[in-house]
């Protein structure tokens, strides 16, 4: 199915979203940062699975994931938010 299927206008809506992929990906990371500092257990191995995948798409090299994954730290991963926010 290609883009000649839709609407100009919804072409125009699907073009907005792809072009905006990496602050949806940037917003989903504060969303996910948020919720970790307030679960447990299993829901919390969840929430970092969530984490690492949107920081994969971010570009965050994957040893600083892993780094992040082994300190098990929302602090951290609030502290690269507002790093990745000032580039």
């Amino acid at each position: 199915m290609g883009m000649e299927d839709y609407t100009s206008y919804q072409q125009g809506i699907i073009r907005r979203y792809y072009a905006n992929q990496d602050k949806l990906h940037f917003q989903r990371l504060q969303e996910l940062c948020t919720e970790l500092y307030l679960t447990e257990g299993k829901k919390r191995a969840q929430v970092w699975k969530m984490i690492t995948n949107s920081l994969k798409k971010l570009g965050v090299p994957q040893d600083r994931i892993d780094h992040l994954l082994q300190k098990d730290d929302p602090e951290l991963i609030a502290r690269l938010i507002k790093e990745l926010d000032s580039k």
